[in-house]
């Protein structure tokens, strides 16, 4: 690997402010972000990423590589939690390994942007439809995740959720559908997308006005919602000794294995350089938002400080500060620039 791009990456404003937020915790600063702020950025950054992917998929159009590389992120989404569930399962019970291994199939939002963010330091131009693939990976991994936690469950368990005749077990299925398909960020990020694309095609004018919105404050924005990342994902540090050094070596291995699967399917469909990138990390980064949530409600019976833990506290730094970088030198190395 390259130290030019682990130093750019380590370098840039976004992720100095992630270590200055770990920083704060471990030398004991009461730096504290107050609660509806990161709330806040967290929802802008969506906004602003689905409004700018929506306008350049009008910008490219809906061609054959636009819908392959969408479908194949959609199939990484129910594979990866299928496998990483078979692995799960060899020291931890369905519910851990299910709620997991969708915490892993599913992507992070922030962990894109901050690739896209080290895409345009190395002015590496990329597509807007990969947003699109971002929008449609998170859904898919609740739904394997909530099936695999009940293909597990202990058959008296299974039988008495049978038992319900009257119309409550299809019910719950409804919820677990509308979380994992109508949660706040999924939401946002697809209706912005849309919005982006009608936008462009049809009222170009509206773009010029919504410039100072989209652009000129996401940079700052990331910084300052990264610097609250780097306190919770500190915190989150303390929770790692319950999980023991095999989901440790998992959330560490995990996200470069996953990539390289990534790598692979992107030579395959002749992605560019910073697609590639975009779609390596979509298939390495792991959801401490959205699925957390679902799970919380669908599979109480998992553990929320592991699958919380191993993505905010591991897997999300190491995306963050070596996995993008290691990343962008394999691109360099098996996609051609052109």
């Amino acid at each position: 690997m390259q130290s030019s791009l682990v130093l750019q990456n380590l370098l840039s404003a976004p992720v100095l402010f992630f270590f200055l937020g770990i920083l704060g915790v471990l030398v004991g600063s009461d730096l504290e972000i107050p609660s509806p702020l990161p709330k806040l950025f967290s929802l802008y950054l969506l906004l602003a990423i689905g409004f700018k992917g929506g306008m350049e998929l009008a910008h490219s159009g809906l061609g054959p590589q636009v819908l392959l590389t969408i479908g194949a992120a959609v199939l990484m989404s129910l594979l990866v939690p299928l496998t990483s569930f078979l692995f799960l399962r060899l020291r931890l019970d369905g519910y851990n390994a299910a709620a997991i291994a969708a915490s892993y199939g599913s992507i992070s939002a922030v962990t894109f942007i901050t690739a896209e963010s080290f895409l345009n330091v190395l002015e590496v131009n990329f597509d807007g439809f990969m947003v699109a693939a971002l929008a449609l990976m998170e859904s898919p991994a609740i739904v394997v995740g909530v099936i695999l936690a009940r293909l597990s469950a202990p058959a008296e368990e299974a039988e008495t959720a049978g038992e319900a005749e009257d119309g409550g077990g299809s019910l719950r299925w409804r919820e677990i559908l509308q979380e994992a398909f109508l949660n706040g960020s999924v939401y946002l990020l697809i209706g912005s997308l849309v919005i982006g694309y009608v936008v462009a095609a049809y009222s170009p004018a509206g773009l010029e006005k919504m410039d100072p919105f989209t652009e000129k404050l996401f940079y700052g924005a990331l910084c300052f919602f990264l610097l609250d990342m780097g306190i919770v994902a500190a915190q989150r540090l303390r929770d790692l000794r319950q999980t023991g050094a095999f989901l440790i070596g998992f959330s560490l291995l995990a996200p470069p294995v996953h990539a390289l699967v990534g790598l692979l399917v992107s030579v395959l469909l002749g992605l560019s350089q910073g697609n590639t990138l975009l779609f390596m990390v979509l298939c390495a980064s792991a959801s401490y938002i959205a699925v957390p949530a679902a799970m919380r409600m669908t599979v109480p019976q998992a553990n929320p400080s592991l699958y919380i833990s191993t993505a905010l506290g591991l897997t999300f730094p190491f995306n963050v500060v070596v996995g993008i970088p290691l990343y962008m030198a394999l691109t360099r190395h098996f996609i051609p620039v052109g």
